[in-house]
């Protein structure tokens, strides 16, 4: 029996996909739910699993663009595990025959003492082109170099450097980088993009986090890192200030009384930002847990359409890869993005004296077609202040209750 396998609707409005990479070859014997390929969206990769067992026959190549439903290979069910053994020709060393090379061979120039030595002729031409009697093929008597052999060498022989391996390579874009490029240059054209800066002193949160950590990772079995503060201070600065979490649709504005925030992770095919829904509802352990679970599915290749669709606002933090001062763009149509940065002990003035601190620099980028100034810069203020003072402004005075230990 021959199955044809077609590409699954990977989520609502995607109408194509792209065959990133084949992970088996045509002819070979794939077991049922076998991962057989990886296909780009335009919002997430995803592997393909075979529907049954059987000889595979692919139907695309790698960078074809095949459309949701299409047929894309063939299994034969019938076919067994070995069917695609091949046994390959081998050449016999006797039936080799020695190679004969067609370029006639040139004549073999006696040398001497006075091998590599210019003729008076020859030493002036090469004095003019600036080569060294050594860089030159010398074919005269005793191997003279001659005028000759003067005139037809070339300063590249001796005098031009050599240069390393100078190749290229020309790659198409996957599917999902090419939307995130047309996404990204859409923020930048289609919104009055503006960016508002401030700095944190993040003592206090280091020094709660110095105190709860292992409690922390005991009870939760999950690390108490900084997207939890920030993730609690944002939710905290968008109920005080809720144009910032909303966005335009025409000539309207949808407002959202929820907080889905979108969290920027690293993965293999680049930067995806998948959302912890409804996060003003949770804890500090469920924010840690939830952005554990999206980063290891975007690092895994398994994230999915649903776990990327949505998002109110994006916090994204280029301090892990050392980033200093950054004006992130925004990931439409939503209306503001967060950038954390790298944190440096500073000096800075404290209570008029001047002390070492651990400093971080934030950047809100916004649409100010329905973000103003006062709301923007109260925002990010509002965001300082709970860094600033975590245990009064976001564990109600209490950090034990607040990590549930």
């Amino acid at each position: 029996m021959i199955l044809e396998m077609k590409v699954p609707s990977p989520g609502e409005s995607i109408t194509e996909v792209e065959i990133a990479q084949w992970l088996v070859a045509d002819g070979d014997y794939v077991e049922k739910d076998q991962a057989i390929a990886e296909v780009d969206s335009d919002k997430a990769t995803l592997e393909l699993p075979a529907e049954v067992s059987g000889i595979i026959t692919l139907k695309a190549e790698e960078g074809d663009a095949v459309a949701v439903g299409a047929v894309v290979c063939l299994i034969d069910t019938e076919g067994k595990g070995t069917a695609s053994a091949q046994v390959k020709e081998q050449t016999s060393p006797v039936d080799k025959a020695p190679a004969v090379s067609s370029t006639p061979q040139a004549p073999k120039v006696e040398t001497s003492y006075a091998a590599q030595t210019p003729s008076p002729a020859a030493r002036k031409i090469m004095d003019e082109k600036g080569i060294d009697p050594s860089q030159v093929k010398a074919t005269g008597r005793g191997g003279r170099i001659t005028k000759n052999d003067a005139v037809k060498a070339t300063p590249s022989m001796g005098t031009q450097p050599e240069w390393g391996k100078r190749g290229q390579e020309r790659g198409k874009l996957s599917m999902l980088r090419r939307r995130v490029a047309e996404r990204l240059v859409a923020a930048k054209n289609e919104t009055a993009m503006l960016t508002t800066f401030n700095e944190v002193d993040m003592s206090a949160v280091f020094k709660v986090r110095n105190e709860h950590k292992d409690a922390f990772l005991e009870k939760h079995q999950v690390k108490l890192g900084f997207m939890s503060f920030f993730t609690k201070a944002v939710v905290r600065a968008l109920q005080l200030y809720p144009d910032v979490n909303s966005m335009m649709d025409g000539d309207y504005k949808i407002a959202y009384n929820y907080c889905d925030i979108s969290v920027a992770v690293s993965g293999p095919k680049g930067l995806m930002v998948p959302v912890v829904r409804n996060a003003e509802l949770l804890t500090f352990s469920g924010i840690e847990q939830e952005i554990g679970r999206l980063a290891v599915k975007a690092r895994d290749g398994k994230i999915t359409v649903d776990d990327m669709t949505g998002g109110t606002f994006t916090i994204s933090n280029g301090g892990v890869f050392g980033s200093m001062l950054s004006t992130p763009i925004i990931n439409p149509p939503q209306s503001g993005i967060l950038g954390m940065h790298n944190i440096i002990q500073r000096p800075v003035a404290v209570d008029g004296k001047v002390e070492i601190r651990p400093m971080m620099y934030l950047a809100l980028s916004y649409d100010h077609r329905i973000i103003d100034g006062r709301e923007s810069v109260g925002f990010l203020v509002a965001i300082k202040e709970a860094l600033e003072d975590p245990i009064t402004l976001l564990m109600d005075g209490n950090p034990q209750k607040a990590f549930e230990l």
